[in-house]
């Protein structure tokens, strides 16, 4: 295997690893289908994102698709407690929503830019070795490995520092609130 080989699976573990720890919480807890919903709808922060910076090489469309993806699960969590619709219903709602949103700014204001909604959605791994962190004349591999090593590590930390919190909340909410 050649070293773009290599960088590529060991980007496809870090990503695989960096979901499934927090993955693991969402099934538990019968969410599953909130990763689904911030996925789709983190491309409206990403579009926005892009209308910020002007560039799709920015850091600010990352940051643009967290802030999307925490509005996700936070109108998702204010439907529900309405009383007015379930949790799934609630998903269904936001959801669609904010990817239309995204899908429409970018079929009429970015219509020149290449924002592809597959590879935004899917990504494209093959070309991850292509970006590299280059500083000071070091290479330290590809950018996409290097963001989500401390995904990666970031999600660890969490994990290990609330892991009692996580613990409790999942397998009894009712103790978890009292």
């Amino acid at each position: 295997m050649t070293s773009g080989q290599i960088e590529i699976q060991a980007l496809a573990v870090v990503v695989a690893v960096a979901c499934a720890l927090p993955g693991t919480f969402l099934v538990l807890r019968r969410l599953a289908l909130v990763s689904d919903a911030i996925s789709h709808s983190i491309l409206l922060g990403i579009v926005l994102g892009f209308f910020v910076a002007g560039n799709v090489n920015s850091p600010i469309l990352l940051l643009g698709a967290a802030l999307v993806g925490l509005l996700t699960v936070v109108l998702v969590s204010v439907l529900q407690r309405t009383g007015l619709v379930k949790e799934d219903a609630a998903i269904g709602l936001v959801f669609p929503a904010l990817f239309s949103i995204g899908v429409i700014l970018i079929s009429r204001y970015a219509d020149n830019v290449h924002l592809d909604i597959d590879a935004v959605l899917l990504g494209e791994l093959a070309f991850a070795p292509f970006d590299r962190l280059v500083f000071w004349g070091w290479d330290f591999g590809p950018v996409s490995l290097v963001v989500m090593s401390l995904v990666l590590a970031l999600n660890v930390t969490a994990i290990a520092v609330f892991w009692k919190e996580l613990k409790l909340s999942t397998f009894d909410p009712a103790l978890a609130v009292a």
